[in-house]
């Protein structure tokens, strides 16, 4: 199976800050440098048997569709992530076979006919509408657990913050283990609650609860 890398960036765990007594610092209410337009469904899940497995194996999906109407070209670097409510972490396109994308693009080929993998994606992204991208992130089934999961969708935009690192320690020399900043970008998260008990939610539609922009 490939690895697909959607980002390279250096990740602030979501619960950083709140394990702290420094609060995440708050988007602008409007981008100050550029923000690409998205559209999305909601994840679903997709069972399949992979190449050389006997069994199969059920995958989460969200197709996404985005648009530069920035009024300038951009570079479009996108990362997804999902965080689960049981604080577990699944970073899309990891682990994932290019066999699963083939699936879902087939599925999805009357309404999406140019759709491409996230990683063909990724690159200058051209202004308007014409020179649009639809793609699918993938990402592996996670905690049976978890009863909400946020999606943070990240290189949307060029926004950026650098804020002080509350557990950098000054006397030892700074490193990639002990930063002296972070820098947080602006992220879209997107959260949803998973209905039922721990049973039931295996076969449960999400329900979104809220979209919104955060610092992450």
């Amino acid at each position: 199976m490939n690895r697909v890398i959607l980002s390279t960036a250096v990740v602030v765990p979501y619960v950083l800050f709140a394990s702290t007594a420094v609060a995440a610092p708050e988007p602008a209410l409007a981008a100050q440098t550029w923000a690409v337009d998205i559209t999305f469904h909601d994840p679903q899940r997709i069972a399949l048997r992979l190449p050389g497995d006997t069994h199969e194996t059920t995958l989460w999906y969200m197709l996404f569709t985005v648009t530069n109407n920035t009024g300038k070209d951009v570079d479009f670097y996108p990362s997804f992530r999902i965080v689960t409510d049981t604080l577990r972490v699944v970073t899309g396109g990891d682990d994932i076979s290019p066999s699963a994308y083939d699936t879902i693009f087939a599925r999805h080929r009357k309404e999406y006919p140019f759709m491409a993998t996230p990683a063909k994606i990724t690159g200058p992204l051209l202004q308007g509408e014409q020179n649009a991208r639809t793609s699918a992130v993938v990402f592996r089934m996670f905690d049976t657990k978890a009863s909400a999961f946020t999606l943070f969708a990240g290189g949307l935009s060029g926004d950026v913050k650098r804020v002080a690192n509350p557990s950098f320690d000054a006397g030892k020399p700074e490193s990639s283990d002990n930063l002296r900043f972070f820098i947080l970008r602006r992220t879209l998260a997107i959260e949803y609650k998973l209905p039922g008990d721990e049973t039931t939610r295996i076969m449960a539609t999400p329900v979104r609860k809220s979209r919104h922009w955060v610092m992450r």
